[in-house]
């Protein structure tokens, strides 16, 4: 009884903090959201943004754009790195071990938005240090 009251209140916490986690992110939960700046514009226009990561490490990337993503997909793999697609509006990015420098990629997503509605390509220049 004891361990079904602590695993309520573990999801509970889960669903209270960051929504409700999908199946597919229980393995990327443990690697952190990204130290981003980025410059979102609506669906349908592109955008850029920047991120810090550590030599090795992993975090996760979610779309930022307002709205509903619809579909997503890598269009520019990085070189220094890996991106994977968790689901429609998360990536997680794996900086190469060992590497210190600069990485970019891009990542194509179609969405509805409040005030619009679109193909945006998003490019993600990170810094592995």
């Amino acid at each position: 009884m004891l361990a079904a009251l602590v695993s309520r209140v573990a999801l509970a916490l889960i669903v209270g903090t960051a929504g409700l986690l999908p199946a597919s992110l229980a393995r990327a939960a443990s690697a952190p959201d990204c130290s981003t700046s980025a410059t979102l514009a609506d669906w349908g226009e592109n955008s850029t943004g920047d991120i810090d990561v550590k030599s090795g490490e992993s975090c996760l990337l979610p779309i930022g754009i307002r709205g509903t993503v619809t579909d997503s997909a890598i269009s520019q793999k990085p070189e220094h790195g890996k991106l994977k697609k968790v689901n429609a509006s998360t990536f997680e990015y794996t900086a190469k071990a060992k590497y210190k420098g600069s990485d970019t990629f891009a990542v194509k997503a179609t969405g509805q938005g409040p005030k619009a509605s679109g193909t945006s390509v998003i490019t993600v220049h990170a810094t592995i240090k």
